[in-house]
């Protein structure tokens, strides 16, 4: 009996289209590239607002120095990350951008008053116009 169970229950799973071999969302390319690319320009202006429309209440944000959930502690990290890399006094330069579906990556390198950035990266998951994964991880020198 269990046997017939289990054999039903997985036809009813294969015919319903959730199997593993089920076929994965079609991603917007274009619109990944245009989510990146806002992302990018409002953090180079210091643009708080800007950066949070990316977000939603569902995003993750993962870096060294903690996570941040939801739109209030994303918030809070791009106030001091802008502290850091102030708009007329930080030069930050984009090497490497690139899209993948819906996965969003740059690399990029700063130079601040107080510290250098030889190597920085973020990579992006964008869903439905919002990140909503992104993880971040830098080299940072003090000068």
């Amino acid at each position: 009996m269990k046997k017939h169970a289990i054999l039903f229950l997985l036809t009813c799973l294969i015919a319903s289209g959730c199997s593993s071999n089920a076929p994965m969302e079609v991603t917007d390319e274009a619109k990944t590239r245009e989510i990146l690319d806002h992302h990018w320009e409002t953090f180079l202006a210091n643009d708080l607002e800007g950066v949070m429309e990316d977000y939603s209440e569902a995003s993750i944000l993962v870096t060294p120095s903690g996570t941040y959930k939801g739109l209030e502690e994303i918030r809070g990290n791009f106030i001091n990350a802008f502290k850091a890399f102030p708009t007329q006094e930080a030069t930050l330069t984009l090497t490497e951008s690139k899209v993948v579906q819906d996965i969003g990556y740059i690399l990029w390198e700063a130079n601040t008053p107080g510290f250098n950035l030889s190597f920085a990266t973020d990579t992006f998951i964008i869903r439905d116009g919002k990140i909503v994964r992104q993880t971040y991880a830098g080299v940072r020198e003090a000068k």
